[in-house]
């Protein structure tokens, strides 16, 4: 049989035919192919390649590839995906062996990708990721600025510098929009590579006025970020032949690029942060310009929320301040000092509160908090105080008085911003200098310290109500004995951790009969060594006693004609005490109405009481619980002058409401 006509048509071209169209095929499959593709020998070398080997030159002088590559080539095992760094750039290299009709190894058909793109998309992620995380973790421009620069260096830079104005440490920061006045500025943060020399760097927290002229002086100017990729090329750069100190630095850190960032946050210009690169590393592009902004804005919101937060903190410190008495006033029935440090800007008070007869009321309360809110809310319940003292309540009541007011305050407050919670609590301590007792109530404070004479210091037994504004109003009043020469301690948290009064009265055990002044100082310095963490007070009270020279008392009939009898008591008193003329007539005056009004209107015996201190005193005491109300007679009333004289004649008086009864007094200034 003859051959097949046809056979001779399928029979594969000669291999010299096929070689160029091998080419020609491996060509066009890896002309637009993304990976580099190369035919390489036993020897590794270079057969064929579809693109510039320089990649795989880079890939082929990293020891852990050629050893990779050999071993595919002995055992015929391919390699997939084997990533490597070198100069900068990640690569990924794959190799598959080609063999011949006889199994031997001819050589590989290695692809090798450029990862450093997406590597460095990645990193750049990460970095953005780590920055939200970490920049602002507190409300400190200090530890912002070092938050910035950890997360810059090294990730992204071999050293940063970040820079504040000034003022913005103080709260304040300049009109919105570019700077173009030579400003101030104060070094926040700084961080660099190990090992660079960093000798004449500006030191943290340091001053210094922003040169004009300069890149960084030119970002404030306009808010654009600055790039100086030819700082190698100092003979170039007029501002730093003006600074040589800089260029220096520059050349002993082979420093050859710079990046300024203005800090811009809602529109305002808070300072800068500069990164530098040096040796090997790659300048910045764009790129990095780009994720320079992010990091920027992102540390630049998290500094306007610091100062923002130490400008309110510093309103709040001065109104703080200008809410607590400047001054405590002077009484005679107890001597004080006091040590108040604000620290925390919070709504710690204190007071000394003058009352009736001759009594004085010692105040010590806690709103919960810091900022302008609280001290606010400190300034509205201290008014309050003050306005239900004068009114004579006792310690109980004024509290329940107290807790009616924070709860209106708190449901105004959650109206306006129920992110804010008000809550505070108050103790209130009453002292007598007559008859030697003191009454207290506390609304969720610590009870007052007592050292009495020839005892151990303990602390008051005073039941404790719920917080003001918080539940159910239940508060109680502890009456207890004071004799004269006790030492009164009230305090609070900041000053003892958790309230706890054990170290405080060990420390008042050894000093209660030290000047006040210094137990004052040496307790606070023994409770708070390192200085206090949050709002600290102590206020010391040292009890005093008048005695019968200066207090006198009488028992009167409910007789009309007890008034007359009394104007002949209080004259005889006053001219002994030695007061006379004005004082004395008035004084004569005001006791005859006021005892007239207590048998016009009560029923049975009423007491007489004359106190000197700083005012002359007068009380009268009846079992009528009504209190008088002082109103203007018509001209045919018969009646009703008598309070209005009392007025007239009296520095002050009032009522003070008792268990069974009242007492009314009117007080004289002494001079």
């Amino acid at each position: 049989m003859g051959p097949d006509p046809d056979a001779q048509e399928h029979r594969p071209p000669p291999l010299d035919v096929l070689r160029p169209l091998g080419a020609d095929l491996f060509d066009v499959l890896t002309a637009e192919s993304l990976v580099d593709v190369h035919v390489l020998d036993r020897e590794l070398s270079v057969v064929r390649s579809a693109s510039s080997p320089a990649r795989l030159g880079l890939a082929l002088s990293v020891p852990e590839v050629r050893q990779a590559l050999r071993t595919a080539l002995a055992t015929g095992a391919p390699v997939r995906g084997l990533q490597c760094a070198v100069r900068r750039a990640t690569l990924s290299v794959s190799a598959f062996p080609l063999r011949g009709p006889d199994g031997g190894a001819l050589g590989l058909a290695a692809t090798v990708t450029d990862l450093t793109a997406r590597e460095r998309a990645e990193h750049r992620v990460g970095l953005l990721e780590q920055a939200s995380a970490a920049i602002g973790s507190s409300l400190d421009v200090f530890r912002t600025a070092a938050e910035l620069a950890d997360i810059t260096v090294p990730a992204f830079a071999d050293a940063i510098a970040v820079d504040v104005l000034d003022s913005v440490l103080h709260g304040e920061a300049p009109a919105p929009g570019p700077l173009l006045d030579a400003v101030t500025v104060r070094r926040a943060a700084f961080a660099a590579m190990p090992g660079a020399d960093v000798a004449g760097v500006h030191a943290i927290g340091g001053v210094r006025l922003m040169r004009r002229a300069t890149p960084y002086a030119d970002a404030l100017a306009d808010l654009t970020p600055r790039l100086v990729n030819d700082l190698t090329g100092l003979d170039q750069e007029e501002w730093l032949e003006r600074d040589p100190k800089r260029a220096e630095l520059f050349r002993r850190n082979s420093a050859h690029a710079m990046l300024v960032l203005p800090l811009t946050a809602r529109g305002v210009v808070l300072g800068l942060a500069v990164l530098y690169r040096a040796g090997e590393s790659e300048p910045f592009d764009d790129v990095d310009v780009d994720m320079g902004k992010v990091l920027a804005a992102r540390a630049a919101l998290c500094l306007d929320n610091a100062r923002l937060y130490t400008r309110e903190r510093t309103l709040a410190r001065i109104a703080q301040r200008d809410l607590v008495p400047a001054r405590v006033p002077h009484s005679r029935a107890v001597e004080t000092a006091h040590t108040y440090l604000p620290v925390a800007a919070g709504g710690t008070w204190f007071d000394v509160i003058p009352l009736s007869g001759a009594r004085v009321a010692l105040v010590a309360g806690d709103v919960q908090g810091s900022g302008l809110r609280a001290a606010t809310a400190m300034g509205q319940l201290r008014t309050a105080v003050h306005a239900f003292a004068a009114m004579d309540l006792e310690p109980a009541e004024l509290l329940t008085r107290l807790h009616e007011l924070t709860a209106r305050l708190a449901m105004e407050q959650q109206h306006a911003g129920p992110e804010y919670e008000l809550a505070a609590g108050c103790v209130y301590v009453v002292h007598d200098p007559v008859e030697l007792r003191c009454e207290a109530a506390a609304a969720a404070h610590p009870a007052p310290v007592v050292a009495v004479p020839g005892a151990p210091p303990y602390s008051l037994d005073v039941d404790q109500g719920p917080q003001l504004g918080s539940g159910t109003a239940s508060y109680r009043t502890t009456s207890v004995a004071m004799p004269a020469d006790s030492l009164l301690a009230l305090f609070n948290r900041g000053l003892v951790p958790g309230g706890d009064p054990a170290a405080l009265e060990s420390r008042l055990a050894g000093l209660r009969d030290r000047p006040l002044r210094q137990v004052c100082d040496a307790v606070v310095g023994a409770l708070l060594p390192q200085g206090p963490e949050d709002d600290a007070l102590l206020l010391l009270a040292r009890t005093r006693t008048l005695g019968p020279d200066a207090t006198v008392s009488w028992t009167l009939p409910d007789d009309p004609r007890s008034a007359s009898r009394a104007r002949r008591l209080v004259a005889g008193q006053l001219a002994e005490w030695g007061i006379d003329g004005e004082v004395a007539v008035a004084a004569e005056l005001i006791v005859s109405e006021l005892v007239t009004n207590a048998v016009r209107y009560a029923s049975g015996p009423l007491d007489l009481r004359l106190i000197r201190d700083n005012a002359l005193i007068c009380e009268v005491t009846d079992t009528n619980s009504a209190s008088p109300h002082l109103r203007l007679a018509d001209e045919n009333d018969e009646g009703g002058r008598g309070m209005y004289l009392v007025g007239r004649f009296a520095d002050r008086w009032g009522t003070r409401a008792l268990a069974r009864g009242k007492t009314i007094w009117a007080e004289q200034r002494l001079t």
